[in-house]
């Protein structure tokens, strides 16, 4: 952005204290240049211009108490738009503070009611994150990762990599599906896993492009195979176990059909991202879903094991200035599940739930804050799910944020 793109060298620096602004869950009006929390129902919980703060009287003055103007066509969440983004995992979580600190910039130099920054911004992504970049070393972020990628990546705790094999040992089949590159994929596998780590899942699916991975006719992909990380041409079915790219669903679902021998093999489906991994995977394919949300444990004390190499808070990332975990409650945004409102009549504040945590329910088999939550658990373990007819907090494991039970909800009981 700085070099390529002439923007401001303020850009490059970054206090700790910023780091405040990232919360999943917000979404970016891109001409505008506003950051919104939403309630469920699709009204302005809180806001900012880039990243000042805006009063309720400013978010009352600017959206009123309707629904936000394209809150029905981001809550079907089917497709992007080139009007607004939504900050849903970690990986893109920081775009949220550079976005909203170019607005600050711009309004330096020009208050102004449009933007167009966001053009800008996804040739910058292009630039960093397209499939050669590894290769090539090109980039800011691949090159910095493969000098030091001890500094950024955490090793995956043992108890994991035992649940792993318990898992495969029972006779379940084990995928991998991602969306990185092969390289990067066997980059970060071997120092999460180890060398050894292919052996642990039977299908290895590594530029998935998720979302699209899920997508239905006409614009599924096929899988392509691959020759020392380089995709080869493009086979017509999925045949056999293996290391694969692109692809969709629907071939990878009627091949585990004649791994298992079953007419409806039930897929588990582990993420981290609600649109590119558990809405896609819930909506398209209606595999079971298990969305990783590091929130919970802002609500829970979660033990530590001897065999864990770091700290749950990802230290390894932030480790000279020492700032807040990015799971943590912003002082800005607060907390990603609920938010209050002012009454209509009375000025009493009520506590309302967040789009994001109505996401969760929708979308989500269960929730759980990390693989370690349950990887000590009996393989027969049942967990009570979201349903539609289900209160708020049942999906939780282990248990639901406090947040959502001050508000009234109850813990299911088994």
């Amino acid at each position: 952005m700085v070099t390529q793109k002439g923007y401001d060298k303020e850009l490059l620096n970054v206090s700790p204290e910023s780091w405040d602004f990232c919360c999943k869950g917000l979404v970016l009006d891109m001409e505008d240049g506003n950051f919104l929390k939403l309630a469920e129902d699709g009204t302005v919980l809180r806001a900012s211009h880039g990243t000042k703060h805006m009063s309720s009287e400013d978010i009352l003055e600017t959206y009123g108490r309707k629904e936000w103007r394209h809150f029905k066509t981001m809550s079907g969440m089917v497709s992007r738009s080139a009007k607004y983004y939504a900050y849903d995992n970690y990986f893109d979580l920081p775009g949220a503070l550079l976005c909203a600190r170019i607005v600050d910039i711009l309004n330096q130099r020009s208050p102004r009611q449009k933007y167009d920054f966001w053009k800008d911004v996804i040739a910058a992504i292009q630039y960093n994150y397209k499939t050669s970049a590894f290769k090539e070393n090109c980039g800011t972020y691949f090159p910095e990762v493969k000098r030091n990628p001890e500094k950024y990546i955490q090793c995956c705790p043992e108890l994991v990599k035992k649940w792993l094999r318990r898992l495969k040992d029972s006779g379940k089949i084990l995928l991998l599906i991602t969306s990185s590159h092969s390289d990067y994929c066997r980059l970060l596998c071997e120092h999460i896993l180890g060398n050894d780590f292919a052996e642990l899942f039977d299908i290895v699916i590594t530029n998935a492009l998720k979302p699209g991975f899920f997508s239905q006719t006409p614009n599924q992909r096929p899988f392509r195979t691959l020759e020392n990380d380089e995709e080869q041409e493009a086979i017509l079915s999925l045949d056999k176990p293996g290391w694969y790219s692109q692809g969709n669903a629907t071939q990878l679902y009627e091949l585990l059909k004649k791994m298992t021998g079953k007419l409806e093999p039930k897929i588990v489906y582990f993420g981290d991202s609600m649109h590119s991994d558990i809405f896609s995977a819930n909506h398209y394919s209606n595999w079971e879903t298990v969305l990783i949300l590091e929130e919970l444990r802002e609500d829970q004390a979660m033990v530590r094991t001897k065999m864990e190499s770091e700290p749950l808070e990802k230290k390894g990332k932030y480790e000279r200035h020492h700032p807040k975990p990015l799971h943590s409650v912003s002082k800005q945004w607060g907390s990603f599940f609920v938010d209050t409102i002012s009454g209509a009549e009375d000025k009493k504040e009520i506590l309302v739930n967040t789009w994001s945590c109505k996401c969760v329910k929708t979308y989500s088999t269960i929730t759980i804050p990390s693989i370690e939550a349950i990887a000590d658990l009996p393989l027969n373990y049942r967990f009570t799910r979201f349903s539609s007819d289900s209160c708020i907090t049942a999906g939780y494991y282990p248990k639901p944020p406090r947040s959502l039970l001050s508000s009234g909800e109850q813990v299911p009981t088994k």
